[in-house]
């Protein structure tokens, strides 16, 4: 039983960890763990997931807990109506960008703070992992209420919403949906907008044609790459299956490290929130730093991971928060990630500054050069990250140990952190505005990393 349960979310195989019996016990064990009065349920487009959301449902109606549900969307629909709403917990099925045959139950609180293992996780999973004999409500009229359907129009209104006021040019934008659940938001968002949108594996299909929309992925560009410069467009977006992550490509179809991103769209933020705190993950940092300060904001690390970031959003009442894989959080969206308030503020951007994405963003990368996320199979990567640390200590460099081991010299820094659910350690390293160091850097880090993993 313990598997599935993950540091921040429940993920497993279908059907030998997650299954039908599976979510609805997991329903039972949330209400007798949290004991909420109304739940939020919404699906991605797999196979399973709408069995899976439906078994959710009817363990919190059999419970005696009101469910509203979303149907298929995004995660964000469900963090955007469970905050609406003033729902008690919120509940998304998806694995996001997971291979097929696994699916998940993405987890949050009222207001959509985030669940955490000490808030929500381990007392749900004591529950289902013991013997105890769930027992729905004694009579039909103590059972949950089911409610209409959530009115994505609001969801949809919000979205506008960030754009509101703002004179839009009108662009050619590529849409890279990977058959995920993307697609439907943009045929929404279209009427209301001054874009042409050429869409590509634009509709959700649960046999995944194209394989997992995972634009991490290298060989998931060359679609969007390849459209781009066809259609001779001025940017594409590409989402993951459930659309909490956004990446872009600039007019030349080259992909854009979503690291640059997020000084960029905190520069956009801080000019209608002057002097507000933005948050960024410490694997790469000098060029957010570098733009949230010149743009009179203050600029703040946060551990990696949708739970921290969320926390910590709402203890600093931050305006914005970016990590460098594309996860982007706003705080006028009750502190959640967005795969699409981001690739809306860009544009906005664009459309101010009458500049493009590529003219945006090379100045800053030759400012900031970066090696992008490199990850390494090793067998012990605490014993990796020692022997790291141990060469490069005589050198005298800051330490970082917020997330990983981070050490920062004069004129480049690396990050080289531990996955949390695979056996990786993950590389990121920078310079003040030098390639070939960069690269001397990386060769370097990569011999000791192979010669020791």
């Amino acid at each position: 039983m313990g598997a599935p349960f993950k540091a921040y979310d429940v993920r497993g195989r279908i059907p030998a960890e997650i299954n039908v019996p599976f979510a609805y016990r997991f329903s039972q064990a949330l209400k007798q763990s949290l004991n909420p009065g109304t739940v939020v349920i919404g699906h991605d487009m797999r196979m399973d997931s709408p069995a899976l959301a439906e078994a959710l449902t009817q363990g919190l109606l059999d419970s005696g807990v009101d469910v509203r549900p979303v149907g298929r969307c995004g995660t964000e629909e469900v963090y955007f109506h469970t905050a609406a709403s003033g729902a008690d917990a919120g509940l998304m099925v998806t694995a996001s960008h997971n291979p097929p045959d696994y699916n998940g139950i993405k987890m949050v609180l009222k207001g959509a703070s985030a669940a955490t293992p000490d808030n929500a996780f381990n007392g749900i999973e004591e529950i289902m992992r013991s013997d105890a004999v769930l027992q729905p409500v004694a009579d039909y009229a103590a059972r949950g209420a089911l409610h209409d359907l959530c009115d994505r129009d609001a969801y949809i209104e919000r979205l506008l919403n960030e754009v509101a006021g703002q004179d839009l040019k009108p662009m050619k934008i590529v849409c890279h949906a990977g058959n995920g659940c993307a697609g439907p938001i943009i045929d929404l968002l279209e009427k209301h907008l001054p874009f042409t949108f050429i869409k590509i594996d634009h509709k959700p299909d649960p046999r995944l044609p194209n394989g997992v929309p995972n634009p991490l992925l290298p060989e998931k560009r060359e679609k969007a790459s390849k459209a781009v410069i066809e259609h001779g467009a001025d940017l594409a977006i590409a989402w993951d299956g459930d659309f909490d992550r956004c990446f872009l490509y600039d007019h030349k179809g080259r992909f854009v490290e979503g690291y640059y991103l997020v000084g960029m769209i905190a520069q956009s933020l801080l000019a209608k929130h002057p002097g507000g705190t933005i948050l960024y993950d410490p694997r790469l940092t000098w060029n957010t730093i570098d733009m949230v300060e010149s743009a009179g904001g203050v600029a703040k690390p946060c551990r990696t991971g949708h739970a921290y970031f969320k926390k910590m959003m709402r203890e600093e009442n931050a305006i914005y928060g970016g990590e460098m894989s594309a996860h982007h959080y706003f705080r006028d969206f009750a502190y959640c990630d967005s795969g699409m308030l981001a690739w809306l503020d860009v544009v906005a951007d664009l459309s101010a500054s009458g500049t493009t994405l590529a003219e945006r963003l090379e100045e800053r990368i030759a400012a900031y050069p970066c090696s992008g996320e490199i990850n390494f199979t090793v067998s012990d990567a605490a014993e990796v990250q020692k022997r790291i640390s141990d060469h490069y200590m005589p050198q005298n460099p800051e330490i970082e140990s917020q997330d990983g081991l981070g050490m920062v010299f004069d004129d480049w820094r690396f990050n080289l952190r531990a996955s949390n659910t695979e056996p990786l350690l993950r590389l990121n390293v920078e310079t003040r505005g030098d390639k070939a160091l960069l690269k001397a850097k990386v060769d370097e880090l990569r011999g000791m990393i192979e010669g020791v993993g």
